[in-house]
């Protein structure tokens, strides 16, 4: 080694990392121990409810955090008969299975027509939409028991399916006109050249294009539709337990027994209000999150 070259070794020095990639490392450190964090918040409620519902009343009562000594599955019997969880599910399947069928259809074709067709007041349309989702549902709830009672539809599954579809409409639209905007307008255009009427291009050509947006806002208004209290809370209340959905069912079961709840059966009830949800979330994650950065990749 050259004199010269020995000299340039000695005094080289580190150089300094950037700071851009300094600051990346902080970011990303606070971020995944808020990401832990809520998490944390989110799953071990999530446990605590599941692990009490296969313990007695008396072992909750004693020491309410703590593991069964014996896993006691007459709780769920017990919930989804005696409790009329049963029922309260079935009730709340039925409304959902017409409250998100009217969603999807008439906020997928709303949202279609704002995206695609240039028409006088289309923006005015599409911003009434927009408006209606900070639009408090409380604000609403006088109004709309008149109305569904003036008209017969209180107490009634097709009057709670309706405000439903009424409440989901703006954000659907919302999402959904985004979406399509990012559809490819060359396809249409050969679909329409090829003979394809308004309807055939809606429901054969760019329907199924915009499918992973379609099932994301269908899960996020089914998760929204089933945890729903307000209006069937109102809109359902001189039913007396009868005919309720799940959410009030739940709140009249705490409500009516008091101190007296079986609390295992409580527990259960609770898990098996929570479970849907838990499941649409583990089974569909990979398409609600294509769905949700579809439309920013495009």
């Amino acid at each position: 080694m050259t004199t010269v070259e020995a000299t340039k070794a000695e005094t080289e020095v580190p150089k300094p990392e950037p700071v851009q990639e300094k600051d990346g490392r902080v970011i990303n450190v606070f971020s995944h121990g808020f990401l832990a964090l809520w998490a944390a918040m989110v799953i071990l409620p999530l446990i605590w409810v599941f692990i009490n519902s296969l313990r007695s009343s008396g072992d909750i009562n004693r020491h309410p955090i703590g593991w069964p000594t014996e896993a006691d599955w007459s709780n769920f019997a017990g919930a989804w008969a005696d409790a009329h969880i049963g029922e309260y599910f079935l009730n709340t399947l039925i409304v959902l299975a017409m409250s998100v069928t009217g969603t999807m259809l008439l906020g997928a074709m709303a949202a279609y027509v704002l995206a695609r067709y240039d028409f006088w007041g289309n923006r005015v349309i599409y911003y009434g939409f927009v408006a209606g989702m900070m639009f408090p549902v409380f604000l609403a709830l006088f109004p709309l028991y008149k109305i569904l009672a003036n008209i017969g539809l209180k107490d009634t599954f097709v009057g709670l399916a309706l405000s439903y579809i009424a409440f989901s409409l703006p954000f659907t639209i919302f999402f959904l006109t985004a979406f399509f905007r990012t559809l490819p307008t060359s396809i249409a255009e050969a679909a329409m050249i090829d003979g394809a009427g308004h309807y055939r291009l809606f429901f054969q050509v760019m329907l199924p294009m915009a499918k992973s947006g379609i099932i994301s806002i269908t899960i996020f208004n089914i998760i929204g539709q089933w945890n729903q209290f307000i209006l069937p809370l109102a809109l359902m209340s001189t039913t007396e337990g009868q005919g309720q959905v799940l959410s009030v069912g739940l709140q009249e079961l705490v409500g009516q027994a008091g101190a007296q709840t079986d609390t295992g059966v409580l527990f259960a009830a609770m898990s098996l209000a929570i479970l849907p949800m838990v499941a649409a979330y583990v089974l569909f994650q990979r398409q609600i999150r294509g769905g949700m950065t579809a439309g920013a990749v495009k």
